[in-house]
């Protein structure tokens, strides 16, 4: 099984820039682009969070239109730059998705790895949460089925990552959504979003990691105190591959116009 994790488009309206300097839509469509070009396609693509800038029904509009030529199915999780009801509403085709605003998290079956996305958003806030009512969901649904391999996938890092501005927001429940994890031992990986980077970190028993932005990137910066500043590093996204002697291995994708391959 071949898992490929887009995240942070942050999709502006039709013919808007980011930061008045990000085409973020351009971007998005280059990593589809890239995604199809794969010589393995892959079976599922996660979309873990910061989907659209604001929120709005026109920038959802701007997004599908661009996800359209994916040639594999997409599972979308919100991020704090999302809005429940307007995600859910422009992804009819994803029938697990909850509907009314409730808390976006869902379990899919179809493959050998099961995938549970998970709604760590906070309406208004930057940081992430995991409340009681969403951990008691995760706790019953991880337990149906306590020897399949399972990914999560989520938005927020359930980790402090030493980049001080983003770990600044913080994350209610961290230790709590932890301990849950950590009692259900098939969690191959946590899959997240959010920091524009790619970083990793054992956590609750498993590894917890987040992926670059198709679009724009974090400035990496470990000092205290360091400023909030973003970075044009290219573009990536990332492969999750599943075999069941090896469990789950990953690769990070730079998007651009590379020269090569070469033939040694």
């Amino acid at each position: 099984m071949l898992i490929a994790q887009l995240t942070d488009p942050h999709i502006k309206g039709p013919g808007r820039l980011l930061c008045r300097r990000v085409d973020t839509a351009s971007l998005l469509a280059g990593a589809v682009a890239a995604v199809n070009a794969l010589s393995t396609p892959p079976d599922v693509v996660l979309l873990t969070g910061d989907l659209v800038d604001a929120g709005r029904p026109e920038e959802y509009g701007l997004l599908r239109e661009i996800l359209q030529p994916l040639k594999a199915p997409v599972l979308p999780v919100p991020g704090n730059h999302d809005e429940r009801g307007a995600l859910a509403a422009s992804f009819p085709d994803v029938p697990f998705l909850p509907r009314g605003g409730a808390f976006v998290q869902y379990a899919v079956e179809d493959w050998p790895v099961r995938l549970i996305g998970l709604d760590t958003t906070v309406p208004g806030a930057v940081g992430g949460a995991m409340c009681a009512e969403r951990l008691a969901w995760l706790d019953a649904t991880l337990s149906e089925q306590p020897e399949r391999p399972t990914v999560l996938f989520l938005h927020h890092p359930p980790f402090r990552t030493g980049i001080g501005h983003m770990d600044s927001f913080g994350f209610e429940g961290m230790d709590a959504f932890a301990a849950v994890v950590r009692r259900h031992p098939q969690v191959e990986r946590a899959l997240c979003g959010h920091m524009h980077r790619p970083i990793q970190r054992r956590w609750a028993g498993t590894l917890a990691s987040t992926a670059p932005s198709t679009a724009h990137q974090v400035a990496l910066d470990l000092s205290a105190g360091g400023p909030a500043c973003f970075i044009m590093e290219p573009p990536g996204f990332q492969l999750h591959l599943w075999h069941e002697d090896t469990g789950l291995v990953s690769h990070t994708a730079s998007i651009g116009p590379w020269d090569g391959p070469h033939p040694f």
